[in-house]
């Protein structure tokens, strides 16, 4: 096996450069990407063509069918792009393939997720004596959050579920309003608590919380303890849950407050939002993504803990060839989901480091901007109709042009939606908001400017009015 790393870095190098020069330019999915992806061969050959062989079938192909997502007009789901620091940082950790399980196998690794961690906390505003972790992303998080509070519920009831398990017990009651994220279901399926168990405390088409109701199942456990999913943003338009209040009521009954701010956590990052994070502080867990608002690289997640200990508890690992590595530094393996871990401290300290505090203050209030001239384009054009309101950087609309029946308008978005994306040119997704189909574009990428969202609109119209309408009855 020839040692061809120097030239195979400098190939990827010189098709890197032309991808990021090209990337302000070019339509964030090309003509043939779907092609290009299927013509990559499915037989596992016998013989092998080399490193620079196959790095440049990679390069040559898969350049042509990969998304433009770390661009600036990808508006689907609630994607980031990776600042150059965090870029730089990320192809750094892959040359050094750290495993940041603990100090013995990465000092780099652990002292750098150390730092991570306190300057994430001061981000966010988040009590400095609180614990934490990156994690993949926030599904990791949630799994890892909710694992220390199954263990605190199991705890309340008098035994220890890390090493018995749950058998026996009751049901854990969850509580949560029509907001919650899917992934925050998953894990409690993955935790063996039950995606059931999540009662949905909400009498509103758009999902918000029923306070009333939370307070009433509260009440009703007489003093057993329940866990209380928040939402710091939710998908289809930005809303918050009033976190405030679900401490207070988490507090007078005892429950575990949760607080999932995948995106939303970094309304923290500008004086013009934070009130929407009102309480957060009190929770008993957070959780967010990096490869969200901070701008990373995939992949990245971090969760925060008020009783970080809690950790240890569920993920440590014993083995004999390990048992003499725990010291005094903080070894990550034994507090999360992983063992064996990437270095992904690195690509979060550069980019905080690279642009402080500040840096991400005027990214996200320039993205809130964003966020609301798509909104003011929307209430402005006569075939567009907003269906929320813009607390953060979602914006959901739909197109209504006049004419068209209600009972018409689901499957005339849903064929504009699927037209978006094949177009290419910009990428928004549909979704489905108060029982109607949306658009519900994020603007998420610090590469995105004032003419990336105007072409947004535009295309929407231009691909809408192309649609054949149909009548009225």
């Amino acid at each position: 096996m020839k040692d061809d790393t120097l030239q195979a870095l400098e190939l990827v190098d010189e098709e890197a450069q032309r991808y990021l020069a090209s990337l302000e330019e070019q339509p964030v999915k090309l003509p043939h990407a779907d092609e290009a992806a299927q013509s990559l061969t499915a037989d596992f050959p016998e013989e092998g063509m080399g490193a620079l062989q196959a790095l440049r079938t990679l390069t040559s192909t898969g350049m042509e069918a990969a998304t433009r997502s770390s661009g600036p007009r990808f508006f689907h789901f609630v994607t980031g792009g990776g600042t150059p620091a965090a870029l730089a940082a990320d192809w750094l950790a892959s040359v050094l393939d750290q495993n940041s399980f603990s100090w013995v196998s990465s000092p780099l690794g652990t002292r750098l997720e150390a730092i991570s961690v306190d300057w994430l906390k001061e981000l966010f505003y988040l009590p400095a004596s609180w614990g934490g972790i990156l994690t993949t992303g926030t599904t990791t998080a949630h799994i890892t959050a909710l694992a220390a509070a199954r263990g605190w519920w199991a705890e309340r009831h008098g035994v220890d579920a890390d090493q018995e398990g749950l058998t026996g017990l009751p049901p854990v009651p969850v509580f949560t309003s029509g907001y919650v994220h899917t992934t925050a279901l998953k894990a409690l399926s993955v935790l063996g608590l039950g995606r059931s168990r999540a009662r949905i405390l909400s009498n509103d088409p758009t999902g918000k919380l029923d306070l009333h109701a939370l307070r009433h199942e509260l009440r009703g456990l007489n003093g057993a303890p329940a866990i209380v999913i928040a939402t710091a943003g939710e998908v289809n338009a930005g809303h918050f849950d009033p976190i405030a209040a679900m401490a207070d009521l988490a507090a007078e009954f005892g429950a575990w407050l949760h607080v999932d701010g995948a995106f939303g956590l970094f309304a923290a990052a500008s004086p013009r939002t934070t009130r929407l994070l009102e309480g957060v502080e009190r929770a008993q867990s957070v959780v967010s993504d990096g490869h969200k608002w901070l701008n990373v690289p995939y992949d990245c997640g971090f969760a925060f803990l008020r009783e970080p200990e809690r950790l240890a508890r569920t993920f440590t690992i014993s083995a004999d060839y390990i048992s003499g590595l725990v010291d005094a530094h903080p070894d990550f393996g034994h507090l999360g989901l992983e063992s064996s871990r990437r270095a992904r401290s690195l690509a979060v300290w550069a980019t905080l480091r690279a642009y402080g505090r500040s840096g991400y203050r005027t990214m996200v209030e320039r993205h809130l901007d964003l966020a609301q001239r798509i909104a003011q384009q929307v209430d402005a054009a006569p075939d567009l109709e907003r269906l929320a309101e813009v607390p953060l950087n979602i914006v959901c609309f739909r197109y209504h042009p006049p004419g068209v029946p209600e009972e018409e308008l689901d499957r005339l978005n849903e064929r504009l939606g699927a037209a978006v994306l094949t177009d290419g040119r910009v990428y928004a997704g549909t979704t489905r908001y108060a029982g109607k189909v949306a658009l519900r574009p994020a603007v998420t990428n610090w590469r995105t400017a004032e003419a990336d969202v105007d072409l947004l609109v535009e295309v929407i119209r231009e691909l809408g009015a192309r649609l054949p309408l149909p009548s009225a009855s």
